[in-house]
């Protein structure tokens, strides 16, 4: 009596010859489909290829490819004595029959799931962000340098120097904290430039301050920590805290800056304090020697530590530029953050932060483990370009630019929003705030108003999305480094036009 062996079951595939998809590729979706959906059983044999190959009209090779990618990926299995068979080891939650009429999950999934730190990422673009590639919105970006100005032959030359021939440690594997060049430049530009020394070993070059400020929270906090930070100030310092698990603590600035006092009182067991004493962001605040002395007192007395964003400190236009929060540290508890981003151009995604010397060690390891460095391309072209002196040119030459174009478009303010917003010129920086007045102030919603105007082709920043409390003051960012200056005069008078039809009726 011969040996008995189970009936292949029938597959019921039906080929399109006409169809977008190859025949192999149809056979092995069909196939795929039906142990998906159930109709296939775990264990089932199939017929033989020749067999199939017969009934679907097709060659035997077109079979034999897809049934061989089925078995490569695992939902069929060969067995000598009984050719092809469904896998027995599928998961039973993948094989559940589908509902008459559903859609199949494969063709038409469902919305995701999301945390609610990844919607907040996608609610839309608040005005702070730089413009996508592409977009034609002519004034006014925050954080935009002037581009015509940059030396972008001289640039093009340094780089490819720079790459001609590399040097085998930089094309290999460089050091976690960046190009020591670039790290040798910078330590000596921020002695000349800055009015602070410090050790090329303590300077971190990052991809940007939210990078800086994460990294440095997961070298000095615990998780769940509190840190203070300044409100309103750039959002982007939350987010980076809260990717770290540090809890923000914002603490309301008032016409002299930061408050320790005011910050003690909200959060006394906070171990960390950002600010920007040289120019706060956005109202363009300068802290003044006795908190910064309080705030230093408090890091020294507590073990505490701060982190002194500079991010526009170069861009002053009466005077000096003030000296940093760093150059009074003497016990080691203060970082300092600097940008070439907003200096040079948004592109190059090049920052650094210098590090209090007794972290160095522990940096060099926690970024070799937990942080991707930043991009090399650039690096040693940036070095170059700040030793042989061009970032002092570029910057002496951008500081009369900017100074020239806050100039234009205070005269633009006066000519065209004249009592719809009121504008105070700063005395540094790269923006201005512009606050609704009148009976446009009785009403006004700057979210709502930005949409409208950059309907128009007018790119403006919310002032509110600084805020992270509910008691927000609302008004307009504007600007005015990256405006061409044949551009502010229209793009002001065009703002006019859509703040005029948003007046409430009398």
């Amino acid at each position: 009596m011969g040996r008995r062996t189970r009936a292949a079951v029938p597959l019921g595939i039906a080929l399109d010859a006409t169809g977008p998809d190859t025949l192999h590729g149809q056979i092995r979706e069909q196939i795929r489909g039906a142990i998906l959906q159930g109709r296939l059983a775990c264990g089932a044999r199939l017929p033989s290829s020749r067999l199939m190959a017969a009934e679907l009209g097709c060659s035997r090779g077109t079979v034999l490819a897809a049934l061989d990618q089925l078995v490569a990926e695992g939902y069929l299995v060969a067995r000598a004595a009984s050719g092809l068979s469904v896998a027995r080891d599928l998961p039973d939650e993948m094989l559940a029959p589908a509902a008459v009429n559903a859609p199949s999950p494969a063709t038409h999934p469902g919305p995701p799931i999301l945390p609610e730190r990844t919607k907040a990422i996608l609610r839309p673009a608040t005005g702070l962000e730089a413009p996508m590639s592409g977009a034609q919105l002519m004034a006014f970006p925050i954080g935009q340098p002037d581009r015509e100005s940059f030396p972008f032959p001289l640039w093009a030359k340094f780089l490819e120097r720079d790459w001609r021939r590399p040097v085998w440690d930089m094309a290999g594997s460089c050091h976690p904290f960046g190009h020591p060049e670039l790290r040798q430049a910078i330590a000596s530009y921020l002695g000349t430039a800055r009015g602070f020394s410090c050790e090329p070993d303590a300077v971190v070059i990052t991809s940007g301050v939210r990078q800086s400020v994460s990294l440095f929270a997961r070298i000095v906090l615990e998780a769940g920590d509190q840190a203070w930070i300044e409100e309103p100030g750039y959002p982007g310092i939350a987010e980076a805290l809260l990717a770290a698990a540090v809890r923000p603590v914002a603490i309301p600035v008032d016409g002299s800056g930061f408050a320790p006092a005011a910050a003690l009182a909200a959060a006394p067991d906070a171990r960390l304090a950002i600010v920007a004493p040289s120019h706060h962001f956005p109202f363009g605040t300068v802290l003044g020697l006795q908190r910064r002395l309080a705030l230093l007192a408090w890091a020294q007395r507590t073990g505490g530590w701060i982190i002194e964003d500079d991010f526009d400190g170069e861009y002053r236009y009466t005077g000096r530029p003030l000296a940093p929060l760093r150059a009074l540290d003497r016990a080691g508890r203060v970082a300092y953050l600097g940008s070439f981003s907003k200096l040079l151009f948004p592109a190059l995604r090049l920052s650094y932060i210098v590090l209090p010397a007794t972290l160095v060690p522990v940096a060099q390891t926690v970024m070799q483990r937990i942080s991707a460095p930043a991009p090399l391309l650039g690096q040693g072209a940036l070095a170059r370009f700040i030793a042989e002196g061009h970032l002092i040119s570029h910057l002496r030459r951008t500081r009369l630019l900017y100074a020239g174009r806050q100039q234009r478009l205070m005269e633009a303010v006066e000519r065209h929003l004249a009592g719809l917003m009121t504008v105070v010129p700063d005395s540094g920086g790269m923006h201005v705030v512009a606050r609704p007045v009148g009976d446009l102030a009785s009403a006004f919603d700057d979210s709502i108003a930005t949409a409208a105007v950059a309907a128009t082709g007018v790119r403006v920043a919310p002032l509110s999305i600084c805020y992270r409390g509910a008691d927000r003051q609302h008004g307009f960012l504007l600007g005015y480094a990256g405006t061409p200056e044949h551009e502010i005069d229209p793009a002001v008078r065009i703002l006019a036009r859509v703040l005029e039809h948003m007046i409430p009726a009398p």
